[in-house]
């Protein structure tokens, strides 16, 4: 789990304890917020009684230099705002970079990996799952090919769940981000829609 600590540097010469990582304030990271909504529907789908997930931010260690803008680092956390991983924004306030990555395909594709790899390391299984081969799967641009080792992904193509399939080396796209409930056994799909019924009235959002 990932927070912040502080080491002693000689007796009696303790270093200040840094500001504790915070659930990121809402409206501030809307792109972030956007994407994590969207990965989060297939958490929904996936995984029964697992909360949606969150972003936490950690404030910065030090001021920004004048004129800088730096809010910290951002992850994708557990409700309890545990998380595993690298931040996903990417923001460096000396090297003038985007508070958000630039479109909205990056920004999923980064988020649904952060969300990856916090619910793998914190429960300590495989997700998201290919109903087929039975295989966890990466967020990647739609219709790569097995050999694809990454890169700066595309604005235009949609980013999905794939999976690297059999010993035949027949990997595929499964489903867009956000849209794992489509590939669920039919059973699970008509749970998945009461359980969400049931949820709306429970908060009075009956349509």
């Amino acid at each position: 789990m990932n927070h912040f600590s502080y080491e002693r540097i000689g007796p009696g010469h303790d270093r200040p304890r840094l500001p504790e990582p915070r659930p990121a304030e809402p409206g501030l990271w809307p792109k972030l917020e956007a994407a994590l909504a969207v990965v989060n529907r297939d958490v929904t789908a996936t995984l029964p009684g697992q909360d949606a997930l969150i972003l936490m931010a950690e404030p910065p260690r030090q001021p920004p230099s004048p004129g800088g803008v730096d809010r910290g680092r951002v992850y994708v956390a557990m409700p309890d705002g545990r998380w595993q991983g690298n931040q996903v924004n990417a923001y460096d306030p000396e090297e003038g970079e985007p508070l958000e990555p630039d479109d909205e395909m990056t920004v999923l594709t980064v988020v649904a990996d952060a969300a990856q790899e916090t619910l793998v390391e914190l429960l300590w299984q495989v997700w998201p799952v290919c109903g087929e081969h039975k295989l966890g799967m990466h967020p990647r641009p739609a219709g790569s090919t097995d050999d694809w080792c990454g890169g700066v992904p595309d604005p235009a193509v949609p980013a999905v769940w794939w999976c690297r399939g059999g010993r035949e080396g027949d990997g595929h796209d499964v489903a867009l981000v956000g849209e794992l409930a489509g590939t669920l056994p039919g059973k699970q799909r008509r749970a998945l829609r009461r359980g969400l019924r049931s949820s709306e009235r429970g908060q009075g959002g009956r349509r």
